[in-house]
């Protein structure tokens, strides 16, 4: 059964900063694109981040480019989102996914995500 755990929400003022981590269990780390999306009271869900295990490749969001880092730590099967110069529009649920598909076919977007975690809350205050 695959379980994704995120950690590290909070309340933060803005300008500050927040690294999230989501832990995978019963899923092959190795080889997979995984992502983070976020979605805000009112708002659709939306994508933040993703990134490709198999190589570290990584893509943004034009709204967090520049100020959030995907990364991961393969010996812990997590995924992390560093995110620094926070701004109140930041403010969301925070949601990690992972494909249930191996490979990196059209792993620079948003889609095709199958299994979700259960979210870690962010506020960004003034």
């Amino acid at each position: 059964q695959v379980q994704l755990v995120e950690s590290g929400g909070g309340s933060v003022q803005a300008g500050g900063s927040l690294s999230l981590s989501c832990a995978a269990s019963g899923y092959t780390f190795r080889n997979r694109v995984m992502g983070w999306f976020r979605q805000a009271p009112g708002k659709e869900r939306e994508g933040v981040a993703v990134i490709y295990t198999g190589g570290s490749w990584t893509y943004y969001a034009d709204s967090v480019k520049g100020r959030f880092t995907i990364s991961q730590d393969n010996a812990k099967n997590t995924v992390i989102l560093q995110m620094n110069s926070l701004k109140p529009e930041d403010t969301a649920m925070y949601y990690c996914a992972a494909r249930a598909a191996a490979g990196s076919m059209d792993w620079d977007t948003f889609s095709g995500f199958g299994y979700w975690g259960q979210g870690t809350q962010v506020t960004v205050s003034l």
